[in-house]
């Protein structure tokens, strides 16, 4: 089984309803949800999803949504190692870099899921669209 990293690109593409994105992003939770991938998120990937879904819905229905979320994905550690690693690293997205060396932390995410790949060109895990994600699963090709 895939276990894989779900940006937060493809979480609030799913929470917006954001087109054409939005049913890939589905696809991918619904995977997780399914068991038939393991999917993980980071501490700053919720809080990023909260601070945005926050600027449109109250704040008990936006925690009820990820209440929902962490109930089919799972939240990776994120400390002082990854935070340093990340400040060294030749990421120019932070925020990215934090992702990335989290889930290299956890030893068993194969794949990165992000609209923005480029982000993540330094990155030793493989990293995919949504769409591409699905289209190597239904292709039988192994996404990692």
């Amino acid at each position: 089984m895939n276990s894989i990293l779900v940006d937060s690109d493809v979480i609030l593409d799913f929470f917006f309803d954001r087109k054409p994105f939005a049913e890939d992003a589905a696809k991918i939770l619904s995977l997780c949800e399914n068991k038939e991938i393991a999917g993980f998120v980071t501490p700053v990937i919720i809080s990023n999803c909260y601070y945005l879904l926050r600027k449109v819905a109250p704040h008990n229905k936006v925690i009820d949504k990820l209440k929902q979320l962490i109930s089919i994905i799972d939240v990776i550690i994120m400390d002082r190692e990854v935070v340093v690693n990340a400040l060294n690293s030749t990421f120019t997205d932070f925020e990215d870099a934090l992702q990335n060396f989290s889930a290299i932390k956890a030893k068993n995410i194969q794949v990165i899921i992000t609209r923005n790949p480029k982000d993540y060109k330094h990155s030793v895990i493989a990293v995919f669209t949504p769409d591409i994600f699905i289209k190597n699963r239904l292709s039988g090709k192994n996404p990692n």
